[in-house]
């Protein structure tokens, strides 16, 4: 029996699909647009930006819906736990995230108009992933032994 529980639970954790913020960008070499113009640039960041914004829409649902059917499968009906693949976006989403970071870096290696907006909009995205990171970092109590703690 406990053989069947280790199995399921280990199938099932590598069965879920990864939320979109916690998957990285594959590199995607800039040299492929470095013919492009500024303008061409400016058009394939803005196509690559609206593909990532949908895969990530599915991402995000694919992850949603492997969460409800873990809880339930792991607390009342464990054969769920088989329903867990399929519909990941992860590698596609890999893919789009790299091109968009190599048009980036084709955008301001060309001198783009369109790379100080790019720079701009890459800092705003990086001080809001901090925020959330220090948002959802919370210092708990800590054990100092003896049923001590840093807690009046």
């Amino acid at each position: 029996m406990r053989a069947l529980i280790s199995t399921i639970v280990a199938v099932s954790l590598v069965g879920c699909a990864t939320r979109a913020d916690e998957i990285e960008a594959a590199y995607v070499s800039p040299l492929q647009y470095e013919s492009f113009t500024c303008k061409q640039i400016g058009l394939e960041i803005g196509r690559v930006s609206t593909r990532v914004h949908e895969v990530t829409g599915q991402q995000e649902d694919t992850a949603d819906k492997d969460a409800v059917v873990m809880g339930v499968g792991l607390i009342l009906f464990w054969p769920a736990l088989f329903f867990l693949a399929g519909g990941d976006h992860e590698e596609e989403l890999a893919r789009l995230k790299g091109e968009y970071d190599a048009l980036e870096s084709a955008a301001i290696q060309s001198d783009c108009d369109i790379a100080d907006d790019l720079e701009e909009a890459r800092r705003a995205r990086e001080e809001e992933a901090a925020a959330k990171l220090a948002a959802a970092t919370v210092d708990g109590p800590t054990y100092l032994g003896a049923g001590k703690s840093t807690r009046p």
